[in-house]
Parts: structure tokens; C-alpha cells; sequence
């Protein structure tokens, strides 16, 4: 029996609306993305767009019809841009933004590769502000992949705090100072979870207050590979799952 990391004090355990973010690297124009094709009946938090690499060089088809069938579902489409671990120079950043809001009317983005040390949060907190007066509002997300400074829950809304594999995930802890912050601020990664063990990966995201999360059978193959580049071959299982709820 793996062991689940018991919820610190101060998040619930019960009543946790969990849904999906999906990271969107499968292009829309892959037939696994056939299973997100009617979002209305998904529980989907946010789905993000990654043209090529981000927003790519000119609008993309497949993916502005995608983002229009989220769009008037209701979901939320977010430009994935990647922040290189800080890496990056921010005019790079607000380019790709741009051309993600001109083109693909996008609510908010997943700065994806964000650096966590304390160091960086002056130069992420603008890169945030930026994108934010950009939009009008909208929605960010860090996506670090682990638990960074606690000062970068300040600025955006919310925070990839593990992208993984499911290796990993079953035995992971929560960083004690999430307990101050309410579910819907945290989002979990997770890949190659075996069919049957779906269950418990919810439960470990329950515990652990992630209120959005990514299940995937896919796996990098040793880094080889992206294992978000395509969708879950259990995907409608993970829809049922997250849509009636996984108990204590």
C-alpha cells in the first residue's frame, strides 16, 4: 500500500472539488484530443494551448477551432509560454504572449519551466504583472513542477507544485506552507499512473490540497520523450472518476 502524505493541518479533507488542467501539449489535430472535444461534460479547469512550442509562428487552424469549442463551453484557455527556469529574456515571454492573446483570444497562460528560488520572484512577479495588464485580468499559472519559494503563491493564481512520474508521486510529501493556502491554488502533474491506481492518485492529490490535477498512462521513457504530448488512453476514466468524486 503506498503511502499517502496526510493532509497538514489546515486543509480539508472533505468536499475538495478536483478538475483537470490539461497541459496542452498534444496539438489539437491529433484525434487524442477527441476526448476533450465536448468539454461541457468534463470537469475541466483550464485547458493550455502549445502550438509549436508556443504560440508558434502564424495561427494555427486545428487549434484556433479547439480553443473556440473550450471557449464557448465555458473552459478556460491558457497560452502555454515557456519561462526556461528564468532563463528567458522577458521580451521573449511577452512576445509569445501576445501573439497567443492576438491570435487565439487566450484567458490567462501556464508560464511553464518557472524558476522556484527566492531569487527569481522579483523578475517572475513582473513577467506576471505584464501578462496580467495584457490580458485585462486572466489567469496564471506557475508551472514550476515542484514547490518553490512560498512567496511565488503571492503572484499568480495558481501553482504547479509536482509534474512527475507517478514513481515519485505515490511516496511524495506536501512542503508544510501550503497548508495556509486553499486547494484551488495548487495543480499536480502526474505520469505514467497505471490504470489501477488512478484512484489512489486522486486520493494523494486530495490529501496533499491539489485542487487540479493531469493524470497521463503516457511516460518520458527515461526523458526521452514528453509524456504530456499526448492525451491519456483512460481518459474518459479519469473524466468519471473526477466527475463523481474519489472518497476518503
Amino acid at each position: 500500500m503506498p503511502y499517502l502524505t496526510p493532509a497538514p493541518s489546515g486543509i480539508a479533507r472533505t468536499g475538495l472539488s478536483q478538475g483537470i488542467g490539461v497541459p496542452g501539449y498534444a496539438h489539437p489535430s491529433s484525434l487524442h484530443w477527441n476526448g476533450a472535444n465536448s468539454p461541457a461534460r468534463h470537469p475541466l479547469h483550464w485547458v493550455a494551448l502549445d502550438v509549436s512550442d508556443g504560440p508558434g509562428t502564424r495561427p494555427d487552424r486545428h487549434c484556433l477551432e479547439a480553443a473556440g469549442r473550450l471557449r464557448n463551453a465555458g473552459v478556460q484557455v491558457l497560452g502555454r509560454v515557456d519561462m526556461t527556469f528564468g532563463a528567458r529574456a522577458f521580451a521573449e515571454i511577452a512576445a509569445d504572449a501576445r501573439r497567443y492573446l492576438d491570435w487565439y483570444l487566450v484567458d490567462g497562460f501556464l508560464l511553464d519551466r518557472c524558476p522556484t528560488e527566492r531569487g527569481s520572484l522579483a523578475e517572475t512577479g513582473r513577467a506576471v504583472t505584464t501578462l496580467r495588464a495584457l490580458l485585462g485580468g486572466g489567469h496564471v499559472v506557475l508551472g514550476h513542477g515542484t514547490h518553490p519559494h512560498p512567496g511565488y503563491v503571492e503572484i499568480a493564481d495558481q501553482l504547479v507544485t509536482f509534474a512527475g512520474p507517478w514513481s515519485d508521486y505515490r511516496w511524495s510529501q506536501v512542503a508544510e506552507w501550503t497548508a495556509d493556502h486553499p486547494p484551488e491554488r495548487f495543480c499536480h502533474f502526474v505520469h505514467g499512473v497505471p490504470r489501477g491506481h488512478l484512484d489512489e492518485a486522486l486520493r494523494i492529490a486530495r490529501w496533499q490540497g491539489a485542487a487540479t490535477i493531469y493524470l497521463t498512462d503516457r511516460t518520458d521513457r527515461h526523458g526521452r520523450i514528453d509524456p504530456w504530448e499526448t492525451m491519456p488512453g483512460y481518459w474518459d476514466e479519469v473524466v468519471s472518476l473526477i466527475g463523481t468524486g474519489v472518497s476518503e
